[in-house]
C-alpha cells in the first residue's frame, strides 16, 4: 500500500541488492565485526524509546505495551528472492522448487534484523499513542481480547500486542511481507501475559484484500474486540483531491459503504474500530499534491452511524499529543530532524458497534 504509515516518503532500511549467483560487492563484503548486528541495535533502540516514552503515556494498557519490548528478541538477516517486477517474493525453500529459467530471473534481497521490526516505516512504539486513546475510550486491557490490524505493514507492534494476550491478526496486500514473516516464531502464540482462561496471546497474518476477497474474509473471521489501521485508511489515499498515480493509493476493491459495513460485521458489541493516521502538512496549491497528507477518515460518519456504529470521536485533531511523542522518540533530532511543529500532524477517528450491522 506504498509507504503509507511514514510521514513522508517511505525509507527503505536494512535492504540489500544481491543478484541471484553473484558474489557480494566490495561494499556488502566489508568485516561484520566492524558493526554489531542491525537485529541487536534495533532492539536495544526500541527498548531506549520505550524507556523515553514513559513520561508521554497516560494508561496501564500503553504503559503494558512499552514493557513488553523486554520480549522481543533479535531477528538475524534473512535473504529472499523476488522478480524483476517487485510482485512476487520467495523464500528459499520456495525458489528452490521453481524452474531453474524462473529462479535465474530472480533477484535476492537480504533484510536485516531491524527491517524485521520496522520494515519501511518506523518504530512500532508509536502504536502508543493509539492504544493510549483506545484505553481512555474503555479498552482498557487487550488480554483475551481479539484485535485486527488493517495494513499491518510490520510485524512489532503486532507481537507487543500478542505479548499482552492479545490474539492479534494482521491483513496485508504486500506481497514481500508474506514470504519476510514466514519462519518458524514469526506467527503463533507469543511469550508475555496469558489472556482469557490462560491462553497465551498470538500473532496470525493474513495476504490479501480485505474485503474485496472472500477467502480473506472468511481466513480473518468475526468477533473482533478491536479494529484498527494506522497510517492506512487516509482521505488522500482513498479520494484524492487531484489526479495521482494509482500506486500511490490504496484500492480497497469494494465502496466506502461496503467496507464499512464489513468492518462493523467483524466486531463484538461493544466493539471499537480506530483509524489513526499522522501526516505531514499539504503542500500549497503551486507544488505537487501530497495524497498522504490528507490524514481524514475517508468514511462519512453517516456510513459508520448506519451501519450500527456510534462515531465516539470523528476527524479529532491530536496533533499536540502526537508532537510531544515524536520529540520523546527523538523524531526532531539526528541526521534527518523533522519540526514537530510545522512537519507533523494527527488525526483519528473512534467508533464502537452499538448494532448488529
Amino acid at each position: 500500500m506504498n509507504g503509507r504509515r511514514m510521514v513522508g516518503a517511505a525509507v527503505i532500511a536494512g535492504f540489500t541488492l544481491i543478484g541471484v549467483g553473484e558474489a557480494p560487492g566490495a561494499e556488502e563484503a566489508k568485516p561484520a565485526a566492524e558493526t554489531r548486528p542491525a537485529g541487536e541495535v534495533v532492539i536495544e533502540e526500541m527498548r531506549a524509546e520505550a524507556a523515553g516514552l514513559r513520561g508521554f503515556i497516560k494508561t496501564p494498557l500503553a504503559g503494558s505495551f512499552l514493557d513488553a519490548v523486554a520480549l522481543l528478541s533479535p531477528i538475524p538477516t534473512r535473504t529472499f528472492l523476488r522478480d524483476k517486477d517487485k510482485t512476487r517474493y520467495y523464500t528459499t525453500s520456495e525458489a528452490e522448487k521453481l524452474e531453474a529459467s524462473a529462479r535465474a530471473a530472480l533477484e535476492s534481497i537480504e533484510l536485516d534484523g531491524a527491517f524485521y521490526y520496522t520494515t519501511r516505516y518506523g518504530t512500532p512504539l508509536a502504536y502508543a499513542r493509539p492504544l493510549d486513546l483506545l484505553a481512555g475510550a474503555g479498552l482498557t486491557d487487550i488480554a483475551g481480547k481479539k484485535v485486527l490490524d488493517f495494513g499491518y505493514g510490520t510485524i512489532g507492534h503486532l507481537k507487543l500486542m500478542a505479548a499482552l494476550g492479545a490474539d492479534v491478526a494482521g491483513v496485508e496486500v504486500d506481497p514481500m511481507l508474506r514470504a519476510l514473516y514466514s519462519q518458524p516464531g514469526d506467527q503463533g502464540p507469543m511469550p508475555g501475559v496469558k489472556g482469557a482462561a490462560g491462553k497465551q496471546g498470538a500473532v496470525r497474518l493474513v495476504h490479501g484484500q480485505f474485503p474485496a476477497e472472500a477467502g480473506v474474509v472468511k481466513e480473518i473471521g468475526e468477533g473482533y474486540d478491536l479494529f484498527l489501521s494506522k497510517n492506512v485508511l487516509k482521505n488522500g489515499y482513498i479520494h484524492p483531491a487531484q489526479p495521482v498515480d494509482p500506486k500511490r493509493l490504496v484500492h480497497l476493491g469494494v465502496d466506502d459503504a461496503a467496507f464499512v459495513k464489513h468492518v462493523a460485521r467483524i466486531l463484538k458489541p461493544g466493539g471499537f474500530a480506530m483509524i489513526y493516521n499522522l501526516h505531514p502538512p499539504q503542500n500549497p496549491a503551486d507544488k505537487p499534491y501530497i495524497p498522504w497528507a490528507d490524514g481524514r477518515c475517508p468514511f462519512a460518519r453517516e456510513l459508520w452511524e448506519g451501519a450500527g456504529l456510534r462515531v465516539l470521536a470523528f476527524d479529532v485533531d491530536d496533533s499536540p499529543a502526537v508532537r510531544t511523542m515524536a520529540r520523546a522518540l527523538g523524531w526532531d533530532k539526528g541526521e534527518q530532524p523533522m519540526d514537530p511543529e510545522k512537519d507533523l500532524f494527527a488525526t483519528y477517528t473512534l467508533v464502537t458497534r452499538i448494532t448488529a450491522p
